[in-house]
């Protein structure tokens, strides 16, 4: 039997979650038409969960999506507040619907029945598994018709990675999303790539840009906006954000220039290779040109402090005889962090 997810401790005020689901089969399944389809149900279903999408690459047979998710709020929806949100997300015609299944049940005395119809919606509310769930069989349905076919449209359940909400760990794992594209050899630079959330952002999405500015922002007080934050983004996209590297200033002026052309060349070649390291471990630009399974199987990736404290709090889990929980990443500059996990082989790949 399977063990429930693992998840952020229920006393955190939020928390982040790398999710990635495959079509089944791995077929190429995924279209423009079907991935500008997903975008539309991720957006909608991400505004009524009360989740945040900060960043997502969609592929022709995968998807990948940094979910920020608030804990459950302390007082629930009156059942007016809810009508009400149901409304604003779906319009007020469905919310017409619901309000009115919910008054004909108790009109029969069937009150039971009435407190299941609105429990349905409450529990979606700021719940990773109810907004996978509700995102993906939302989507199956759509493609089913579309394409006249039926059954399952992906293999298996989502897989997801919990991520500390810091600078390092976020940009680490968003920029590994960005770049599925160029490791797929679909573009070479990932701001040319429609369907991620940074190619998203500089094409002026702002949706997608407010995610690259959360994420920046993690770095320090100030929060920077709009085209600064995709600069900082780049820059430590490329390996090249961490304080006290020599082409930092180079690269700056390099970011400058990239957005005084709203990022319309690609970074040279001669720049991704001054940042190759030199002992035989992976820069982050090549590391994250990889695939890189601790962001997949690594279950949780920040901080040492960070993954001990989720390993404490799900300690039942986990056999006597194992004493901490936070494991160095191996094979590459991950800037300190850890994982819950230790990937003993095939770290890349």
């Amino acid at each position: 039997m399977r063990q429930p997810r693992l998840k952020a401790p229920s006393d955190w005020d939020h928390a982040y979650y790398h999710c990635v689901s495959r079509v089944v089969d791995r077929r190429f399944a995924l279209g423009d038409e079907e991935k500008q389809q997903f975008l539309h149900f991720m957006r909608l279903y991400e505004k009524f969960s009360q989740v945040r999408i900060i960043s997502y690459c969609l592929m022709s047979n995968h998807f990948h999506l940094l979910v920020e998710v608030p804990a459950k709020a302390e007082n629930p929806m009156s059942e007016e507040e809810l009508i009400k949100h149901i409304a604003k997300c779906h319009g007020k015609q469905r919310a017409h619907l619901v309000a009115e299944e919910v008054r004909q049940y108790r009109a029969v005395g069937a009150h039971e029945a009435a407190q299941r119809v609105l429990e349905s919606y409450q529990v979606r509310l700021r719940d990773l598994s109810q907004f996978m769930k509700t995102l993906k069989q939302r989507f199956t349905q759509w493609f089913n018709k579309k394409h006249a076919r039926r059954g399952t449209l992906w293999e298996d359940r989502y897989r997801s990675t919990l991520v500390e909400g810091d600078a390092n760990a976020l940009t680490m794992v968003s920029s590994y999303m960005d770049l599925n594209p160029v490791r797929a050899g679909i573009v070479e630079d990932p701001k040319d790539y429609l369907w991620s959330s940074y190619g998203a952002a500089v094409a002026g999405v702002k949706l997608a840009i407010k995610g690259i500015e959360t994420i920046v922002a993690h770095a320090g007080k100030t929060s920077p906006k709009g085209m600064k934050a995709l600069g900082l983004y780049r820059l430590a996209m490329y390996g090249t954000g961490d304080v006290g590297d020599e082409h930092t200033q180079e690269l700056k002026a390099e970011a400058k220039r990239q957005q005084g052309s709203r990022f319309r060349r690609g970074m040279s070649h001669a720049t991704v290779e001054k940042e190759r390291e030199r002992a035989g471990r992976l820069s982050r630009w090549e590391m994250l040109r990889c695939r890189v399974r601790y962001f997949t199987a690594g279950a949780v990736i920040g901080s040492r402090a960070y993954v001990e404290a989720v390993f404490a709090s799900h300690r039942d889990r986990f056999g006597g005889t194992r004493k901490d929980g936070a494991r160095p990443m191996k094979g590459a500059d991950f800037g300190g962090l850890c994982a819950l996990r230790d990937l003993k082989s095939e770290v890349m790949g």
